[in-house]
């Protein structure tokens, strides 16, 4: 296929009198630029046809190898939710998605980063909440890969302090760690198409299955929590004390076995490297860190 040529844009002739001066290089980058993210035909002025197609149609094929290239972004970021949706639902809907949010930055690993909400909060798709969590269980997993590297500590870094001081821990959770609640079992979904199996068939929960992501050494990591330990994640990284989670913990289930299973809790997210720091605070002056 011919390129398009653009008028004025590769022998530049002196303006006659009463007559605009031809555009530079850089204005008719801004143009084309801005056509192609905006859909404004303005450029087409700049375009001039050959001799066997109209500038509609040249200019159509830069349009849609952009929105192409999108589509690869967003499907790399979203593989599972692509052999999830098929072939051609998943185009649909990434260029609806590209419809709705333009790229706004250079970097293309973030602008996939609206998919999820894209998903919850846009028909048909928010009628099937199982879509919105595979989106939502791959961005975070994304994000864990990508988070920042931070200092992770370990039972052994704990295990100097008495017990008779444990109820004045408080923990600073890793970096890469993310709280979902999903109303589905896209987890379940998600681990079927990961292992290459046939996924189950969607469910819709009504109560939130509360989900934890994070990046264990240099792989991102998805489970399923109970009710319980969602609950002693959610107050424990806001820096409640033990003490305190051992009591919320006795309210929840048998007060007897509250410290031990909090202790559980707490030596298996040391195992899985999910806290990046725990101290002692006595009182507002008195802090030591580990």
């Amino acid at each position: 296929m011919e390129k398009a040529k653009i008028a004025g844009a590769s022998r530049r002739k002196k303006p006659t009198a009463g007559s605009s001066p031809s555009p530079g290089l850089v204005e008719l980058q801004d143009r084309f630029q801005t056509a192609i993210l905006s859909g404004d035909d303005a450029a087409l002025a700049d375009i001039m046809d050959n001799s066997r197609t109209g500038r509609e149609v040249l200019f159509g094929v830069y349009r849609n190898a952009y929105a192409v290239r999108l589509v690869e972004v967003i499907s790399q970021d979203h593989d599972v939710l692509h052999a999830f949706l098929g072939d051609d639902s998943f185009d649909a809907m990434a260029r609806a998605y590209i419809a709705a949010h333009p790229s706004r930055t250079q970097n293309a690993r973030w602008f996939s980063n609206h998919i999820p909400a894209f998903l919850a909060e846009t028909e048909p798709y928010q009628s099937y909440p199982e879509i919105a969590d595979l989106a939502r269980i791959e961005a975070s997993l994304n994000s864990a890969f990508d988070a920042p590297d931070g200092h992770v500590i370990a039972l052994q870094d704990i295990a100097s302090i008495p017990p008779e001081i444990w109820g004045d821990l408080q923990f600073k959770p890793h970096s890469s760690a993310t709280r979902l609640n999903i109303k589905s079992n896209a987890l379940d979904i998600w681990r079927s198409m990961k292992d290459g199996v046939p996924p189950p068939e969607p469910v819709h929960i009504e109560a939130p299955v509360p989900i934890l992501v994070w990046r264990q050494v240099a792989t991102p990591v998805v489970r399923e929590l109970t009710a319980e330990e969602a609950m002693m994640w959610d107050e424990a990284v806001k820096g409640v004390l033990f003490s305190s989670l051992c009591e919320m913990a006795a309210i929840f289930d048998k007060p007897d076995e509250a410290p031990t299973r909090v202790a559980g809790y707490l030596a298996g997210w040391l195992g899985a490297g999910l806290l990046s720091q725990a101290q002692v605070q006595k009182t507002r002056k008195t802090r030591t860190e580990l």
